[in-house]
């Protein structure tokens, strides 16, 4: 009986761990429950209309129909940051950063997205790499040594072990003397600010199909951190959501095609690896 206490607080401790660590868990409590509610960007674009929008791009002809779509939430992690626009002003705004794809939207309208961070943050790049990545970056995405060493100012034994750091990290590589990013087409000179042009939304959570997270917040504040420098700060993170369509078309044979739309400006997203949770 004496051993009972202690099996209740190691159960006490389990359940707060799962609840607060593992939110597929709790999403599906809350919705059991009928209870709780998070915050989106707002639908602007029915499924409908897309499809009909779109209609001869995916039905190619009379044999190919539409099935019923459905309305999925992606989770992004929305910053409120400030950071140096200048040396003489300061810059304050938000950040809203994919918690699926690991990259940074640069405009809500577009939903124009960095490219590059994703290997960043699989990489666990430090701020002095990103040194090395920020340099290439705003030179087109290549350099050749003595511009490099030029920009950074380091030493050359510096120089060497932060190139050979990124060399094995698989973000850049050398081509005779020159480095270049290991990226195609990479976009990383951005300033850390998002065009918010729209408005968030509360949603019940009953019945919400929300997608998995394949990155934890703190590793998005992490590589924001590291990519922007002394003088960025993070004064708060909220999880918001993004509403996209799954449309589905059936094939004369049987099988189905599935593509995924922002429901927000009614685009077409590539074929993303989104899981429910």
């Amino acid at each position: 009986m004496r051993f009972l206490p202690l099996l209740f607080l190691f159960l006490v401790l389990c359940l707060f761990s799962v609840w607060h660590y593992v939110p597929g868990v709790r999403n599906r409590v809350e919705d059991w429950s009928g209870g709780g509610s998070f915050q989106t960007l707002e639908v602007r674009y029915s499924a409908e209309s897309i499809m009909e929008l779109h209609r001869q791009e995916l039905l190619s002809d009379e044999t190919h129909v539409f099935l019923q779509p459905s309305l999925k939430f992606v989770p992004y992690l929305l910053m409120d940051v400030k950071y140096a626009r200048t040396h003489d002003r300061t810059g304050e705004g938000v950040i809203l950063w994919g918690l699926v794809d690991g990259e940074m939207v640069l405009n809500t309208s577009t939903w124009e997205k960095t490219h590059g961070f994703t290997d960043c943050i699989a990489s666990n790049a430090s701020r002095q790499e990103f040194k090395v990545i920020n340099a290439l970056a705003l030179r087109g995405g290549a350099l050749d040594r003595e511009g490099l060493s030029k920009h950074l100012n380091v030493e050359n034994s510096i120089l060497d072990a932060l190139v050979e750091s990124c060399r094995k990290k698989s973000l850049i590589v050398q081509t005779g003397n020159t480095y270049r990013l290991h990226l195609q087409n990479p976009k990383l000179s951005v300033l850390p600010e998002t065009k918010l042009e729209h408005w968030l939304v509360t949603k019940p959570t009953r019945k919400a199909v929300r997608m998995k997270k394949r990155y934890r917040p703190v590793q998005i504040e992490n590589v924001a951190q590291a990519a922007f420098g002394n003088e960025f700060a993070i004064r708060k993170t909220t999880e918001i959501f993004l509403p996209i369509y799954s449309i589905v078309v059936q094939n004369p044979d049987g099988t189905q095609m599935t593509s995924y739309w922002n429901a927000l400006n009614g685009k077409r997203l590539a074929a993303p690896p989104y899981e429910i949770e």
